[in-house]
């Protein structure tokens, strides 16, 4: 008998070989990449043999990827997977094609260009993608099965729930168990146009079924995804995001004048207008308070951006906030470290959201939306408060509340760093990992 969901049998001693298909950016740093990363880097100081196999676009990372972390070669890279898409011709052109439009720099520009294709070219891809075996682009999907049959894993991950129609065939040609992660599918799925839309939702509950485990970041969305594909209770184990803590960690004192710091893709989902709103806000009555708003912006989010900053000079505050873009991890670790209060008011409902646990690393508290999988991390933390969604006044109200305590402040900053060693670690995301991965269909723990 095949494992049940949440259930898998690894062999008793490492190295497990483990391969991670992970679905790249191209432009930005993608949390599901980050998370993939950390959790493999663990995985290899644990004993076991890991690869990152990218897919679709090259992966963003804001950290290196260690050389024993095998990097290979990207499979059904965006542009052979967009002309396949479109032209019968490009489903039979010779590997050395496909490999010239596989190069670095030419995925990274059609990145950049990602916005120009339609919602309905999205949803087409999505539904192939999910009944990849009939797809239009089995010539990349052969290749991809090729090189698995070479490496021979143990295990194989699929980084997000969108790659669930790989899970049935590679167990049948590779007999490994397929492990598939959730990270944020809800909100690109509502996203597409119809029929994609219902057609994608309903293929996707139909293909976890192939997974031998699946995991969410969240108990908020594990919850979430259960009740909207209609699983039963218990089909979706919980293991939290986590991050390599190596350089993070608070600052030796904290500005002269306070700082409200956000960092995150720099867009209307992640509540960077909601946080624009609210700074104008208490910077009448704060005035020496500063904003710090870093992260990346696509091609396609710079419009928003640029009427953010409209926004902002026309309320006079143009030389109180700063901007920076596209920070390393060693220039992203200094800003958090600037910081004095922390905030990325999302308005969608966010898997989980690791720039959290990268600002309490830090020391900073962080002020959020009761909603999404904040309040979950905040309880576990006590690294800060959550506030009504999608409020400006009343996330203004949260920062002033903790501006004018610095007793407060410092306490939660204090819980913050605490919890994160504690609850958001790489290392305790590794060891949850494993015990899930561990347990067989009879519930016995290898040794």
């Amino acid at each position: 008998m095949p494992p049940r969901p949440g259930a898998v049998a690894l062999p008793p001693n490492p190295p497990v070989k483990i391969i991670f298909l992970t679905p790249g950016t191209g432009s930005y740093y993608c949390g599901a990449c980050m998370r993939d990363n950390a959790l493999a880097r663990e995985l290899y100081r644990s004993g076991h043999d890991v690869t990152l196999a990218p897919m679709y676009l090259p992966m963003m990372l804001d950290d290196e990827t260690p050389a024993e972390v095998r990097r290979a070669p990207i499979f059904f890279g965006g542009i052979n997977v967009y002309l396949q898409q479109k032209v019968a011709l490009f489903r039979k052109t010779p590997a050395l094609i496909d490999r010239l439009f596989n190069r670095d720099g030419l995925l990274r520009w059609a990145a950049r260009h990602s916005h120009m294709t339609s919602a309905r070219e999205h949803g087409e891809m999505t539904l192939e993608m999910l009944r990849v075996e009939n797809s239009r682009f089995r010539k990349e999907w052969d290749k991809l099965l090729d090189w698995l049959a070479h490496e021979t894993p143990d295990l194989i991950c699929l980084s997000n729930a969108l790659l669930a129609g790989f899970a049935a065939e590679l167990k049948r040609q590779l007999h490994a168990p397929v492990i598939t992660f959730f990270q944020g599918e809800d909100s690109f799925l509502d996203g597409l146009p119809e029929p994609y839309r219902t057609q994608c939702w309903t293929a996707l509950g139909q293909r976890l079924a192939d997974s031998d485990l699946l995991l969410a970041p969240s108990r908020f969305y594990a919850e979430l995804m259960r009740e909207r594909l209609g699983l039963p209770p218990g089909s979706i184990d919980v293991v939290p995001n986590g991050i390599r803590l190596d350089d993070y960690a608070p600052a030796g004192a904290r500005p002269s004048s306070p700082v409200i710091g956000y960092l995150a893709r720099m867009n209307r989902d992640k509540g960077l207008e909601v946080l624009v709103d609210a700074f104008i806000q208490i910077a009448g009555e704060v005035r020496d308070v500063r904003l710090k708003i870093g992260g990346a912006a696509t091609a396609g989010d710079e419009p928003f951006v640029a009427a953010m900053k409209q926004r902002i000079a026309a309320a006079g505050l143009a030389d109180r906030v700063e901007w920076a873009p596209n920070l390393t991890r060693e220039g992203k670790i200094a800003f958090l470290r600037s910081l004095t209060l922390f905030s990325v008011p999302a308005v969608y409902a966010e898997a989980f959201g690791l720039y959290l646990i990268e600002a309490m690393a830090c020391g900073v508290p962080v002020v959020q939306p009761d909603a999404s999988a904040f309040p979950e991390i905040i309880e576990l933390t006590g690294g800060g408060l959550c506030v009504e969604p999608r409020n400006p006044s009343a996330l203004a109200a949260g920062w002033r509340q903790l501006l004018g305590d610095e007793t407060r402040r410092t306490a939660l900053g204090r819980a913050a760093r605490l919890g994160v060693e504690k609850y958001f670690g790489a290392k305790t995301m590794c060891a949850q990992f494993l015990a899930a991965c561990r347990v067989t269909p009879h519930a016995q723990k290898i040794s």
